[in-house]
């Protein structure tokens, strides 16, 4: 049993009172139409998790999940005090039946015995008793809504009557209600987790696979617990798809305060991989909801030990706080932008730059460095006052304009004191450099009359974030359709903090619909780390694919073979096929789900077997795990992909 009962407390009221006068301050900003540029942090409901409450005036927690058998206590001991001595804030754990959620308040006495009180999470699928045991047991318990009463979802269209439709709801209330009665009795916080791949065919029939079928099913488990006066309510609401992710919890937001709804909301992207690709997608999926004020507690799920996500997190978290009391920053949304799901910047086309062309990658080698990734090929190179013939030919290069001379695939670079030699240069494109101060009425309509102009637009505001979204919308209140080069400069001298802070940055701004192009700079690493960043960044955006992508999932009590010995495997074999998506899961909870979008999938059937999948039809089932990679190989080749 937990050791502590749930109290009112000093510390509690002054929470309630400062969250009280945050949503009072945010629903001020929101009037004033600038909480879309300011950071400010969204105002929720406290929860009380044992002594480790979440939302209102609480940081921001974080947190992870354990990858051993919930039943080998021993073992789920030591990592639980490793995860807690790595910074965790909860720890959790999947408990399958009613035998693991039990064992649960095993680890929960000797976890109190060797002085670890950070709160324990059960982790719940199917399995309503189990959700019930665990209640009794550890301070918080996860349950999914697509598969707490509901079938899971089996990519069937079936139809269903209104009639129908209510009657499943009530059957949901009449498992539910009784879980939160155990859960008010023993003091234990609950988290709706909803997951983009484990909708059920219910909601599937009526919304499909979108972000208002997800928001639809939280809102479900959401009223009941508001109509029963429970208030310990943590939501989740997920994706592997960062597009997908960041629009439902902006949709839920937005949805909840429409029914005056305030809670805390606990951030992760579901199977976002492992290496620099799982810290980049995480970090623009989480960064992006951070950055706008949302988000309580968050999870790096990354396909690697959990106590390897844990300083990710935390510096995740850091970076965006760093913002917290800027200088404030003067913006207007523009007619028609919808920050729910924003529309691609309208822009016009200049080179390869702009329009609905994809992306382009700008890097700067003005220093002289000249090596180059093959897999992260930049589009367009600034090389400052170098002489242009000391590049490869077929290279885009730009130059200062001082130095430029017509010739091919060489363009000229201006600043803002430059305009007036920019008016008369005949370059088929021409780069001005400036930071959004210098972004003028005049400056706009010149740049909008010359239709050679491209911006490299940067700032030197703390909030980077803010104050280029706030430029953006300039651009588009003014009519100027030139296309923008979002430039962001960092001095990171370790790869991992360049790799979360440009991510959380050019991630937000890329999901905001501005597209045309990214210039990476930052004086602590090579020039070829920043160069692949930005194309993981792009991919973890979805705007511009140029690698296989691997949609893995973080290992934990379900899985059912080695996960990183074989994303490994996979990779190896796989990695040279260009924009191919590959599903790596470690069980059916969420895999066939969460891949759906995947071109392949390789999902864990049974202890060391296999199921591989075709888009959302398995093709293979049960192989022997030895023989699974090469099988995996073979079927690439069957259906034409392998020489991508």
């Amino acid at each position: 049993m937990k050791s502590w009962p749930r109290s009112l407390s000093n510390t509690k009221q002054t929470n309630i009172q400062l969250a009280a006068l945050r949503r009072k301050l945010s629903l001020f900003i929101i009037h004033k139409e600038v909480a879309y540029f300011n950071y400010l942090r969204r105002a929720s409901s406290e929860v009380h998790i044992g002594q480790t409450p979440m939302g209102g005036a609480n940081p921001i927690r974080i947190q992870s999940m354990a990858n051993v058998s919930t039943l080998d206590t021993e073992a789920a001991v030591a990592q639980a005090i490793r995860m807690i001595d790595a910074g965790a804030e909860y720890v959790r754990f999947t408990a399958q039946g009613e035998r693991e959620a039990r064992n649960l308040g095993v680890i929960r006495k000797q976890l109190n015995e060797r002085g670890y009180l950070t709160p324990l999470v059960a982790d719940i699928h199917f399995n309503p008793k189990a959700a019930d045991a665990a209640a009794e047991e550890v301070e918080k318990v996860r349950i999914n809504p697509g598969n707490y009463v509901d079938k899971v979802k089996t990519f069937h269209h079936l139809e269903y009557t209104d009639e129908e439709y209510a009657a499943e709801i009530e059957k949901i209330r009449a498992r539910f209600v009784p879980f939160l009665r155990i859960c008010k009795v023993h003091g234990c916080a609950i988290r709706i987790g909803v997951n983009h791949g484990s909708l059920s065919d219910r909601i599937m029939s009526r919304y499909g696979d979108t972000p208002e079928g997800m928001v639809a099913s939280c809102m479900e488990f959401l009223r009941i617990c508001r109509e029963e006066q429970f208030p310990d309510v943590v939501i989740s609401i997920k994706a592997s798809n960062t597009v997908v992710m960041v629009r439902t919890v902006r949709l839920l937001v937005k949805t909840m305060e429409a029914e005056d709804m305030h809670y805390p909301l606990h951030l992760g992207v579901t199977e976002a991989g492992d290496g620099e690709d799982g810290r980049i997608k995480s970090a623009v999926g989480i960064g992006t909801l951070l950055a706008d004020g949302i988000g309580d507690t968050i999870r790096v799920s990354l396909s690697e030990d959990p106590e390897a996500e844990l300083p990710v997190a935390r510096k995740l978290v850091n970076y965006i706080l760093e913002r917290e009391g800027h200088h404030p920053i003067h913006g207007e949304l523009a007619p028609g932008f919808n920050p729910i799901a924003p529309q691609r910047r309208v822009s016009r086309v200049v080179g390869q730059i702009g329009g609905g062309l994809l992306p382009v990658v700008v890097t700067d080698r003005s220093q002289g460095d000249s090596r180059f990734d093959e897999q992260a090929m930049p589009d367009y190179i600034y090389i400052g006052k170098d002489d242009p013939d000391n590049w490869p030919n077929p290279l885009h290069r730009i130059v200062d304009a001082s130095l430029w001379q017509p010739r091919q695939h060489v363009y000229p670079c201006f600043t803002v004191a430059e305009c007036a030699q920019m008016q008369s240069c005949e370059s088929a494109v021409k780069f001005l450099r400036l930071t959004d101060v210098e972004l003028t009425d005049a400056l706009m309509a010149q740049c909008q009359a010359d239709p050679a102009v491209v911006l490299l637009l940067s700032t030197h505001h703390r909030n980077a974030v803010g104050a280029l979204r706030a430029a953006m919308h300039r651009l588009m209140h003014a009519g100027c359709e030139a296309p923008v080069v979002l430039e962001l400069n960092y001095q990171e001298q370790d790869v991992e903090s360049l790799q979360l802070k440009s991510a959380a940055d050019l991630g937000a701004l890329l999901l905001d619909g501005f597209q045309d192009g990214v210039l990476l700079r930052n004086e602590g690493c090579e020039s070829v780390i920043a160069d692949r960043c930005m194309f993981g960044i792009l991919q973890a955006a979805r705007a511009r694919i140029s690698k296989t992508e691997y949609i893995s999932c973080p290992s934990c009590g379900r899985t059912l073979y080695d996960l990183q010995t074989t994303i490994a495997r996979i990779k190896e074999a796989t990695s040279h096929l260009k924009g191919l998506k590959i599903g790596i899961m470690g069980c059916i909870v969420n895999g066939p789900g969460e891949m759906a979008d995947a071109d392949y999938g390789y999902v864990g059937a049974g202890r060391h077997q296999i199921s591989l999948y075709k888009g959302k039809t398995c093709v293979l089932r049960n192989i022997p795990e030895e023989e699974a990679v090469e099988r995996l190989v073979q079927l690439i080749k069957e259906h034409g992909d392998w020489d991508r």
